[in-house]
């Protein structure tokens, strides 16, 4: 698992650990069961705080993307589908408005930005 931190970026650290696993998860890079590092060897690596490593753990744990037994480890959670369907209609979803605040700030209308929709459903059915 490869996590970049950028100190440019307008998220904390955190938020950013925490999204980068999330994604790794639900791109399947991180499979079900799969023991993550430590909370302490991860702040090592990242050279974070362990504190920001908690954190991190602790609110993916709360939102039921892993699982973390005493002793044993933090482990991806064993897919919730219905959590793991509504993560990727919320990151759909988030493109989507990056694509339509995009299209009013250059004037394309939503008529257009249907079209060009359709054009690309088209092209990904032809491959």
């Amino acid at each position: 698992m490869k996590i970049i931190i950028s100190n440019t970026s307008d998220s904390p650290i955190y938020q950013q650990i925490k999204e980068q696993i999330k994604d790794a998860i639900l791109y399947g890079e991180l499979k079900e069961g799969e023991l993550l590092p430590s909370i302490r060897a991860l702040a090592n690596d990242l050279r974070v705080s362990v504190l920001t490593t908690r954190r991190v753990y602790d609110e993916l744990e709360s939102e039921g993307f892993i699982t973390t037994k005493a002793g044993k480890g933090s482990f991806v959670a064993k897919e919730n589908l219905e959590l793991l369907l509504e993560s990727r209609r919320h990151m759909v979803e988030v493109k989507l408005t990056e694509a339509w605040n995009a299209a009013c700030s250059l004037g394309i209308s939503k008529e257009e930005l249907i079209s060009m929709m359709g054009l690309l459903f088209e092209e990904g059915e032809n491959e």
